[in-house]
């Protein structure tokens, strides 16, 4: 159980990671990213909906017509999106106005789509929540990812703002710089931080697999 658990969120942090390897939701990612604290909230959100759109579709599959199937995901979608954007106007006023129109588009992220289709219609609602928890926790791993390094290396600070989500005094987080590059808070500064990390990846598995073919090659060697 264990090393299953454990598999799947390899799968959905590193292999399968619906930013990186599938390239879904790549709007949001690249819009909203430009400090840590956007990345976290936007992520938070994403996963939370992924998760539950993922159980009520995996709880209602059976009735549902396959003619009439994604306008009924997307329905599910849409409502749950509606909750998590009224809590986030509830609790993070500051931080909803800050990620702006891009939590009611979560709606329109492939990636709640792709997973409903493709695993939550499919299999039983444990393993759908399973699934959304470990799609979503890549993606949110992802935004972070990206908005610690646009802060960092842009503004020259990292965790700024996150009064926004813990509320209390405004926070400047850790300044190491008075300034940065200013183009890493600009869009292109996104789609350049986002083509490092899928090199990256592309980069370390390409070497895992070197790794990996040099070991029967050497076996064959020593048989010889």
């Amino acid at each position: 159980m264990a090393a299953d658990l454990i598999e799947r969120f390899k799968i959905g942090l590193w292999r399968d990671n619906p930013g990186l390897v599938q390239l879904l939701g790549l709007c949001p990612l690249l819009a909203v990213t430009a400090t840590f604290v956007n990345g976290l909230g936007l992520g938070i959100a994403t996963l939370a909906v992924l998760v539950a759109s993922n159980a009520l579709v995996s709880a209602t599959r059976r009735w549902i017509q396959p003619e009439i199937r994604i306008p009924i995901y997307v329905l599910i979608i849409a409502s749950l999106v509606t909750c998590i954007e009224l809590i986030f106007k509830a609790w993070f006023p500051e931080l909803d106005r800050s990620l702006g129109v891009f939590i009611p588009l979560i709606v329109t992220n492939c990636a709640i789509v792709a997973r409903a289709e493709i695993f939550a219609s499919r299999n039983p609602i444990g393993s759908s929540i399973l699934d959304g928890l470990v799609m979503g926790t890549g993606f949110a791993l992802l935004l972070m990812a990206i908005g610690a390094v646009r802060e960092l290396f842009g503004q020259g600070s990292l965790f700024a703002r996150m009064d926004m989500l813990l509320g209390g005094e405004p926070m400047h987080g850790i300044v190491l710089a008075e300034n940065g590059w200013l183009f890493l808070v600009l869009p292109p500064g996104a789609f350049f931080c986002l083509a490092l990390a899928i090199a990256g990846k592309n980069a370390i598995d390409q070497r895992r697999q070197t790794s990996r073919n040099e070991i029967p090659r050497r076996a064959r060697r020593l048989n010889r």
